[in-house]
């Protein structure tokens, strides 16, 4: 098996927004509904208009997971996930499908595991960097020096009640992008998108900066295209993955389809 070199997340930013377009980010959990089922999810995800790909580790005490989220990831525990399986998944899905792959994980299992040590076969697995939703650049100090050794990209979160100066702090310590989160709470499916990524996204582009995408409650292709209009990208969870347990690979392929239209106008 080859596994390409891992894309950038900032090249792919850059390169939709000299398109006219944003980007589309999907998350899936890996382990479901199985191992396998999860990367053919994945490569399904990228080869109906996914720019990029979230791969969420199964935790068994996550804080910002919805229930449809949390259904899938309890699923993929029961059924015997174990950490390694993050970098089967990754280099099963990069040998298919040309897309950065982020993996979503709180910090827990890395420690667990062993910071550098999964840094580094992440990388060989063809990754391109970790969401942290639950730690700070200032609680970080393990991780960011590992990334910058390892070029693995490093996405922190940014909420609408972070001061200016707590954005400027993220800003400065991220790399890829920016994970603005359009509302407080847990993530899951909503009928309206909260002005509040708005004004957030404008906060961060005043901190300088320069690549931002939304998540947290992006459910429809007109969420998409709301997002997209003020900011890099949009990030869909949820939906994708209620449309996975509720109509397979199938289902999971048409509505992303329908997602990356949004992103395109």
């Amino acid at each position: 098996m080859t596994v390409r070199t891992a894309p950038s997340v900032a090249d792919r930013i850059d390169e939709r927004r000299a398109q006219g377009r944003g980007m589309l980010v999907g998350y899936l959990p890996v382990g479901f509904p199985d191992l396998d089922g999860s990367i053919a999810a994945a490569v399904a995800l990228a080869e109906s208009g996914a720019d990029a790909i979230e791969l969420g580790v199964p935790y068994s005490d996550p804080v910002m997971d919805g229930p449809v989220i949390q259904a899938a990831t309890q699923a993929s525990l029961e059924r015997g996930f174990r950490l390694r399986d993050v970098f089967t998944a990754v280099r099963e899905i990069r040998s298919a499908a040309d897309v950065p792959i982020l993996v979503m994980t709180y910090w827990n299992p890395v420690v667990q595991y062993g910071v550098e040590r999964f840094a580094d076969e992440l990388a060989a697995a063809g990754g391109s960097g970790l969401i942290t939703p639950d730690i700070t650049p200032d609680s970080a100090q393990d991780w960011i020096p590992v990334s910058e050794r390892s070029g693995l990209d490093r996405v922190f979160l940014a909420a609408p009640t972070s001061s200016d100066t707590r954005l400027r702090t993220i800003v400065e310590s991220t790399r890829g992008f920016v994970y603005a989160v359009s509302t407080m709470g847990i993530t899951g499916e909503r009928a309206a998108m909260d002005n509040a990524a708005r004004a957030l996204v404008a906060r961060l582009r005043s901190a300088g900066a320069e690549r931002v995408c939304v998540g947290i409650g992006v459910t429809t292709a007109e969420h998409v295209r709301e997002v997209c209009s003020y900011a890099d990208g949009a990030i869909v969870g949820s939906a994708l993955v209620r449309a996975l347990a509720d109509g397979g690979v199938q289902r999971l392929a048409e509505l992303t389809a329908q997602l990356a239209q949004g992103a395109e106008s």
